[in-house]
């Protein structure tokens, strides 16, 4: 099948543009806090350009602070980031597909990029959706990158209260998570509600901090028990 470019760069860059404004944002706040702990700009750029772990970077910031040593700067962004690998598990087999691409499509899988990958699964004929997929991950990883250098150099002349900001990307979370819901139909309607019902019970057991990892496993673990039923609904992911 011939795919045409623009049509595919045109259509990752759509799809891309809801973590746009939330990556500005965020990643402003974190250029900031950066800046704060003493660290300019270039500092903004290398981080975001080889760690590009989002939490993980503010974690970073706090612990470079505090004066941390290297294991336990390792250990705790290893925790804190465990959760991407599940997010991986579903699309290893579409991520195989690029190519050379493949090990960038890993990295630059964050939570944000991974809700838009999951957003949708039909694309238009004339878009290739292996390069769609991986241009997605490098336009939100360009994002980032621009938006921890804005805030890196805000920080230096605007004395900006950026307090609250990071709630942004709990809204962007909020708003793929509707449209994938009211996108899917039959059975797998049923699988929003059932993230949300783990999600809740595994709050109500282990607490804000600690609810999330416990999520994860048991939403897998529930999905994949299911997956026959699901199937038969002829409608798969």
């Amino acid at each position: 099948m011939n795919f045409d470019k623009k049509e595919t760069l045109k259509f990752a860059l759509k799809k891309s543009l809801p973590v746009l404004f939330g990556y500005l944002f965020l990643g402003s706040a974190f250029g900031i806090m950066l800046y704060d702990a003493g660290y300019n700009f270039i500092w903004a750029i290398f981080i975001s350009l080889f760690v590009y772990a989002g939490s993980g970077q503010f974690l970073l910031v706090s612990l470079l602070s505090g004066g941390a040593a290297i294991p336990t700067v390792a250990f705790m962004t290893l925790f804190l980031n465990s959760r991407h690998m599940f997010y991986g598990l579903s699309f290893i087999e579409k991520f195989k597909k690029g190519g050379w691409r493949y090990p960038f499509m890993i990295f630059s899988l964050t939570d944000e990029t991974y809700s838009v990958n999951t957003s949708f699964s039909d694309t238009p004929k004339k878009v290739d959706e292996t390069k769609a997929r991986y241009l997605i991950g490098l336009f939100d990883h360009i994002y980032w990158i621009l938006g921890s250098v804005i805030g890196s150099l805000a920080g230096q002349i605007l004395p900006i209260d950026f307090t609250g900001i990071d709630f942004s990307m709990t809204a962007l979370f909020v708003v793929i998570f509707i449209d994938l819901i009211r996108e899917q139909k039959g059975r797998l309607k049923l699988v929003g509600p059932i993230g949300i019902v783990c999600a809740i019970i595994c709050l109500l057991i282990f607490g804000a901090d600690k609810f999330l990892l416990p999520t994860l496993i048991i939403i897998v673990a529930v999905l994949s028990a299911g997956k026959p039923y699901f199937i038969r609904s002829k409608e798969v992911m």
